[in-house]
């Protein structure tokens, strides 16, 4: 009787579709706070499930803030024509996206506009964009 009864439930973990592990955006960020930084790309993590876009932003007082931009994944963003050399480190960037709900300095990275007007979406399909200009 054991035998049938591990069997089935071997199989029934089986067939089971696999779990995702891609986040909500309503759990992480607030689509209510908008957030738009201009700053100089310090990192990019070009890794599943997500990249990871940091940005040094000058303060009011002089300081230095670095911003954590998730965006979409590296398939997303290769199907698009974004590969990460688009995105160097030192460059110049403006990112638009929404404020992470624990209030620290990570977003949702919607879009990226550079210096030369160039603006490209980042932020994965099932995730809200920033607005046009």
């Amino acid at each position: 009787m054991k035998t049938p009864l591990a069997a089935t439930a071997v199989a029934m973990a089986l067939a089971a579709p696999p779990a995702s592990g891609h986040h909500s955006f309503a759990a992480e960020y607030d689509g209510n706070r908008p957030v738009s930084v201009e700053g100089t790309v310090a990192r990019v993590e070009w890794t599943n499930p997500h990249i990871w876009i940091y940005v040094d932003v000058p303060g009011d007082d002089g300081s230095v803030v670095r911003w954590g931009f998730s965006a979409a994944p590296p398939g997303v963003l290769m199907r698009r024509g974004i590969v990460k050399s688009v995105i160097p480190i030192g460059a110049v960037i403006r990112v638009e996206g929404f404020r992470a709900r624990d209030g620290s300095n990570n977003a949702s990275g919607g879009s990226i506009t550079f210096p030369d007007g160039r603006r490209v979406l980042t932020a994965s399909a099932e995730d809200p964009a920033p607005e046009e200009d």
